[in-house]
């Protein structure tokens, strides 16, 4: 009988079992990881997957309107195209906008003349691989630099100038394209170029979808509808300055927007700014595609319109009057040909026309306007000031009306022999008669006595009583605008030169207006006081401030209107400002008046003071011609300064009245429009602006 054997048992070995235990512990883990996703943030992972992500773009809008106090549109906006980049984040490389720079440059022109030598340089480190850039500096002399700012001066420093020199006109125009992509920021549309032609948006049009947040925006630029007419004085616009660009940014701009940069775009540029067009770009994301679409476009609105005091057909005749004069004057001028004038209503302070002709030496130029220079530059104006001298001493009780002093030489030790134009003098003046014939002496006896100079037997001045004189005699020229803010609304004027304190002498020249310089606006306001019986208006050139309408023909309501300011009345008596009136009256009416020749038969009853200022360019003596005054008598509605500076003497071949004749013919033109108007006289095309090329 066979015996059963017992079957062996099988154990496996620990290794396994533990190989076994470390898969089941993992495929727990997977199993509680894939529970964890599908339940616990399997809601939060779907939202990843078909992310939806919103990219708001802000376009500019056209500016406000301005118009003329008829409704004439002056400043208006020309539609066009712009090519923009649209930078979608701080981290895009510049090799991928230099790419884009590239393809871009195929499809539009641009200009070059802006590209400094940095600009080249920084290209060029740009385009060059790595193994070149460490041949212009190796990797040792880089570890020497802790700060990569200062390291990377250091390379642009050593870029070769043959490398510069080789950069070809297609390399310069991507340089330019690219410059301009590089000053955008994120999410902000930047300009590459305005006014794109047609066939350039057609060309864009055909690419955009491999030009990567390259555009074509609408946009606008401004139009002057008269041309260069007032033009400077209506201001600029372009990219923000530097120094201003924190406070553009604290009221909500963005870097790259275009605001007003002088003038009336500047001092309304809250005004006159549009509300932007908002574009907003949604993106949503399906797993590895993307599909993305623009919604929720957000029409912008056009800045609110300004109306101004401006008379643009007055403006264009007195342009025309002055012009004409400059045509006439031949080679009247020490060196440039210049004239300015203002006409305003003393009433109101209404500026009516403001116009300037600079034709500087040796200068071809097809544009000599220079209206800014009424603002802007300052004279020595000589005896138009005289009508404040008179109130001046009449103020302090030095004079009064009806005294007389005795015009002749005044001969005061250390200064050269004072006298009036007429050699001899003119004997007995009065105040009235003063201001007839234009007497200095009389003005030198108002200076003299203020100081404590009692000519020729009892002069006792000092320094202290000449300085009280001059700060007296400025005080009194203030309250008239001369030497200060005459109040208009532009961010910022020229205030004159106050000549400080000087001789005795100097003092004299003060009161015949020979030593502080004022600008012609000063001058202008000067004489629209006594016109207004002593009240100084604010100049204003923005009289209203209307809300946009589709129809430019039309105005909107009235958002705010800018009533009349007085600004001060002067200390002067009633009668004592009725006496200078009469005066200024004398100048045309009297026997020896001068201005009677060319104004008596006028037949608006002109007051007026003319006035000439000594002065000397280089070697060659010349004068200041300049002409005030206003318009009735009885009941002045404009009053207007003419300065013609610079101008050789008579008998140097300089032509005389130029001031007189300019101011003539702006007269005849105003008073001529009181009985017809034609409108102004529009130009074949508008004059568009080429906007500030300012970096920010």
């Amino acid at each position: 009988m066979s015996k059963v054997r017992p079957r062996k048992k099988h154990h496996l070995p620990a290794r396994l079992n533990v190989l076994f235990f470390a898969v089941f512990i993992l495929f727990s883990a997977l199993i509680l990881r894939l529970g964890m996703v599908q339940i616990v943030q399997g809601e939060e992972f779907v939202k990843e997957l078909e992310r939806t992500s919103n990219t708001t773009a802000r376009i500019d809008a056209p500016r406000g309107l301005m118009y003329d106090r008829y409704g004439n549109v002056v400043v208006d906006n020309e539609l066009e195209l712009s090519v923009t980049y649209t930078n979608p984040s701080r981290a895009t490389s510049s090799a991928h906008m230099l790419e884009i720079a590239t393809e871009l440059e195929k499809l539009i022109d641009v200009e070059t003349d802006s590209i400094t030598e940095r600009d080249k340089q920084d290209y060029i480190l740009l385009t060059m691989t790595e193994e070149e850039r460490y041949d212009i500096m190796s990797k040792e002399e880089r570890s020497q630099f802790d700060d990569p700012s200062e390291e990377y001066r250091a390379e642009v420093e050593r870029v070769p100038e043959s490398a510069i020199n080789s950069l070809s006109e297609q390399d310069l125009r991507i340089l330019a394209i690219y410059r301009e992509m590089a000053r955008g920021y994120a999410n902000s549309p930047q300009r590459i170029k305005r006014g794109i032609t047609d066939e350039e948006a057609h060309r864009l049009s055909e690419n955009l979808d491999r030009l990567p947040g390259v555009d074509i925006l609408r946009d606008s630029r401004r139009s002057y509808v008269y041309g260069d007419s007032f033009r400077s004085l209506f201001g600029s616009t372009g990219p923000i300055p530097r120094e201003r660009l924190d406070y553009y940014l604290s009221r909500g701009y963005e870097r790259s927007d275009y605001v007003g940069t002088s003038f009336l775009e500047a001092q309304y540029e809250d005004v006159l700014r549009g509300q932007k067009a908002v574009m907003e770009s949604i993106t949503t994301s399906h797993g590895s595609q993307t599909v993305e679409r623009s919604v929720n476009e957000k029409l912008g609105q056009r800045g609110n319109d300004l109306v101004l005091a401006l008379d643009m057909e007055l403006q264009q005749k007195v342009e025309e009057s002055i012009e004409e004069e400059m045509r006439l004057a031949g080679n009247s001028f020490i060196r440039d040909r210049s004239a300015y004038a203002v006409m305003m209503d003393p009433r109101t302070g209404d500026i009516l026309a403001m116009a300037g002709f600079n034709d500087p030496a040796g200068q071809d130029s097809s544009n000599y306007s220079d209206h800014i220079g009424n603002v802007n530059k300052a004279f020595p104006m000589g005896s138009a000031v005289k009508a404040a001298s008179v109130l001046t001493g009449f103020q302090t009780g030095v004079t009064w009306p009806g005294n007389s002093f005795y015009d002749r030489p005044i001969d005061l030790p250390g200064t050269p022999i004072k006298r009036s134009y007429v050699p001899g003098g003119f004997g007995w003046v009065d105040d009235r008669k003063a201001l007839e014939v234009s007497s200095n002496v009389y003005m030198f006896e108002i200076a003299m006595l203020m100081a404590g100079c009692h000519y020729p037997n009892n002069c006792n001045w000092n320094r202290n009583s000449i300085n009280a004189a001059y700060d007296e005699a400025r005080f009194n020229f203030s309250q008239f605008g001369l030497g200060t803010e005459t109040g208009i609304d532009l961010p910022s004027t020229a205030l004159g030169v106050d000549g400080g304190y000087q001789a005795g002498g100097n003092l004299l020249d003060l009161m015949i207006g020979q030593f502080d310089t004022y600008t012609p606006l000063q001058l202008a306001q000067y004489i629209s006081t006594i016109a207004n019986d002593g009240y100084r208006m604010k100049p204003r050139l923005v009289r209203e401030i209307r809300e946009p309408v589709s129809d430019k023909d039309e105005q909107g309501a009235v958002v705010q209107k800018f009533e009349p300011t007085v600004l001060n009345r002067i200390d002067m008596s009633d009668a004592h400002i009725q006496r200078v009136q009469q005066g200024l009256r004398d100048v045309v009416t009297g026997t020896r008046g001068t201005a009677r020749s060319r104004f008596v038969d006028r037949p608006y009853q002109l007051a007026a003071k003319t006035g000439t200022a000594q002065v000397k360019v280089g070697e060659v003596e010349g004068n200041n011609q300049t002409f005030v005054g206003y318009a009735p008598y009885d009941n002045p509605e404009v009053a207007f300064a003419v300065v013609v500076p610079n101008v050789k003497l008579e008998t140097r071949g300089g032509r005389q009245g130029m001031a007189q004749n300019i101011a003539q013919r702006m007269l005849d033109a105003y008073f001529d429009m009181k009985e017809e108007r034609n409108g102004p006289e529009m130009v074949d095309s508008p004059v568009l602006e080429d906007p500030d090329t300012e970096e920010n």
